[in-house]
């Protein structure tokens, strides 16, 4: 039985199709063709015609009642003046005609003879309008009939308030700029099948308010980190997506092949490597806001391509990294939302207070009560592991260890947002080392919610020291590790030629986004997620 409902349905969408092709080929015949419109002269906005309006509306309505002398007048008197007033003023008011030029999609239509009204989305809202036959003329309203939920209409008139109160505008002029050939789903219910919305996002911004409202936010996002920095100094440049070898991060790059100079490449994992490469060369400050490309799984933190935010600051620390990384996430989420404090999920986040510090080692004291200070070297630590059943390679050393005991006991803790110091030298081939404690580096990461949100150093530039490093994870690579960074000759010769003490940072658009959005999945702040082809 549901087989046969399926079917009639499917058979019903198909006759639909067809009704909207029939009903273009019409207009095309009749000379009406709404693709043969190149423009459209759009005056307001929604939400600019229902403001201009209300503003009108206030100073011509202010204190009505208040004009109106009722002394020596019974109540039913009083009452017809005041009524009489009133009408006064809103004809007053009428005679300021608001004229307007709108355009957007019709998403609602309620035809009733020689009248009808249909409500229309635009970038910034809806409002309804008024379409009589009187107003347009008999052909353009039995025209404007035929039209469909979906159709992209520009309307002239003016603006005014119904009987029942809503803002609307009183159309002279109906013009269809482009016919719809689909059907939009239907307005109580929207589009909620998670996969049709991410695959068809053009479709899930027309019917869901909400999910329009977070792209919005995440370009504000990326426009107030840009403001941020360039108030700081900072200088935005973009680096090479194509590289012969890709570092800055631990992750498996996509490969291709360049046919003009028969040499394979592959897409950055990182911006790391290039921007340094600008501090040798004497900018001071740079940063990117640009994507990166990293070969691994999808789920809701995870996208093979994202957008990364790198900075880089001569002459400073990963204290001053810390300082200006707290200053900037307290600075968006204020401009963002208007606030410091803000829910994601069933926890309320404040960017308000200070950051937590804490080291690495010092975590995991605090939540396994393990001290690594006193684990002497790689042995023990490997047993360890085993005692506590975590699963590490061959290759890995005691720094490696230290991480996946962090990663197992620490990070579901961390909620509010923390820094956490001082990483084990092992898991960190481009920093630099702690003076006073050389197996460990001047590296922080912050944690919101328990997501790594951000990665800082104060960068390596010993080139004798970052070449033993690269040795290092080249024998890393040898041994299995398809994640390990290569030995980059290039950069090496950059920091030969000299780069100054200089600290770093990079973080991920879209966690903050999900963050200060309240999403989910990280596809919730794509605009167009990686999808298996269907």
């Amino acid at each position: 039985m549901a087989q046969n409902n399926d079917q009639q349905k499917e058979v019903d969408i198909n006759q639909l199709l067809k009704v909207r092709r029939e009903k273009l080929a019409n207009l095309q015949e009749a000379g009406k063709d709404p693709f043969k419109i190149t423009k459209y002269d759009q005056t307001h906005h929604s939400t600019e015609a229902i403001a201009e309006y209300e503003a009108i509306e206030k100073e011509v309505l202010k204190d009505w009642n208040d004009e109106v002398d009722t002394t020596g007048m019974d109540e039913q008197q009083a009452r017809e003046a005041k009524k009489a007033h009133y009408n006064e003023k809103r004809a007053m008011l009428d005679a300021k005609t608001i004229e307007v030029s709108i355009a957007g999609r019709i998403m609602s239509k309620r035809v009733m003879g020689k009248a009808s009204f249909c409500n229309i989305r635009d970038k910034f809202g809806n409002i309804q309008s008024y379409v009589s036959k009187d107003s347009v003329g008999e052909e353009s309203y039995a025209d404007f009939k035929k039209y469909d939920v979906g159709d992209i209409v520009g309307i002239v008139g003016t603006v005014f308030r119904t009987m029942t109160g809503e803002i609307s505008v009183h159309a002279s002029k109906v013009t269809l700029l482009s016919k719809s050939l689909q059907i939009l789903p239907e307005k109580y219910h929207g589009l909620t099948n998670t996969e049709i919305r991410y695959r068809q996002r053009y479709v899930d911004l027309i019917m869901n308010e909400e999910v329009k409202d977070t792209f919005i936010k995440r370009s504000k996002i990326i426009s107030t980190i840009r403001n941020f920095l360039d108030g700081q100094g900072f200088m935005e440049v973009e680096t090479p997506m194509l590289v012969a070898n890709p570092g800055g991060a631990a992750a498996r790059p996509f490969e291709t092949h360049f046919n003009a100079l028969d040499e394979d490449l592959k897409l950055r994992i990182s911006l790391e490597l290039y921007l340094k490469r600008l501090i040798v060369g004497g900018l001071e400050r740079v940063y990117e806001i640009g994507r990166v490309f990293r070969n691994e799984g999808l789920d809701t933190r995870h996208n093979p391509e994202f957008t990364l935010m790198e900075l880089y600051q001569a002459y400073t620390d990963y204290h001053g990294m810390m300082d200006l990384t707290e200053n900037m996430f307290r600075h968006v989420a204020q401009t963002v939302l208007g606030t410091t404090k803000f829910m994601y999920g069933d926890v309320e986040l404040d960017f308000g207070k200070p950051f937590e510090r804490i080291t690495m080692i010092d975590a995991i004291k605090k939540y396994a009560n393990i001290d690594f200070d006193q684990i002497p070297d790689t042995e023990a630590a490997k047993k360890l592991a085993d005692e506590h059943h975590i699963e590490y390679e061959s290759y890995h050393k005691k720094g490696d260890i230290i991480n996946l005991f962090f990663e197992t006991y620490v990070e579901e803790k961390l909620i509010q947002p923390t820094f956490v110091m001082d990483h084990p030298v092992e898991i960190s081939p481009l920093t630099k080392r702690k003076p006073d404690r050389p197996e460990l580096v001047e590296r922080f990461e912050l944690f919101i919610n328990t997501w790594e949100m951000c990665n800082a150093y104060s960068e390596l530039n010993d080139p004798i020291d970052q070449r033993e490093r690269f040795a290092a994870q080249d024998a890393n690579a040898a041994a299995g590790d398809d994640e390990a960074e290569h030995t980059d000759e290039d950069f090496l010769n950059a920091l030969e030629v000299g780069m100054p003490p200089t600290g770093g940072i990079g973080y991920g658009i879209d966690r903050l986004t999900m963050l200060l959005t309240n999403s989910p999945a990280i596809r919730d702040v794509l605009f167009f997620p990686t999808l298996k082809s269907l």
